[in-house]
């Protein structure tokens, strides 16, 4: 199987660009996802996320581990208490359990690759009282948006 891509701007020819996260649970902006690969012999799935300028990802953590690379663009993402600036073919393991959240910075696009199992549990959104454990650390009160 070939999946042509545009070339410079992150997007795959034969692979519809969806909505994130449809399901109204969740509070985000501005992004959309895109599923590479997935199958029945396949143990992940492999997806392409874009968060537009000022946009950003829902908040959340989940028990499956993401594997992360960045291939648009520049960013921040919050792992757990920190914040960290994120750019071109940076790679950002996020653990199980941990809170994440990515934004991007400046005039483009954030593009990133992100595989996951293709058998995982649904993500937990933050409670009032996550939230102001989070909001403890100054740096990630600044950043997270609900």
């Amino acid at each position: 199987m070939m999946i042509r891509s545009h070339l410079g701007d992150c997007r795959w020819t034969e692979t519809p660009v969806l909505g994130y996260k449809q399901d109204g649970t969740t509070s985000f902006r501005d992004i959309t996802k895109q599923i590479l690969f997935e199958g029945a012999q396949m143990h992940f799935q492999w997806r392409y996320f874009e968060v537009a300028p000022g946009g950003y990802s829902s908040l959340e953590r989940h028990e499956h581990e993401h594997a992360v690379m960045v291939v648009r663009g520049a960013g921040r993402v919050l792992l757990q208490d920190a914040v960290y600036d994120i750019g071109h073919y940076d790679l950002i393991l996020v653990p199980p359990m941990t809170w994440h959240q990515f934004q991007p910075t400046g005039d483009e696009p954030l593009g990133f690759l992100c595989i996951v199992n293709a058998e995982r549990d649904r993500p937990q959104l933050p409670t009032a009282a996550d939230l102001e454990l989070l909001r403890q650390h100054p740096a990630v009160a600044a950043f997270i948006k609900v």
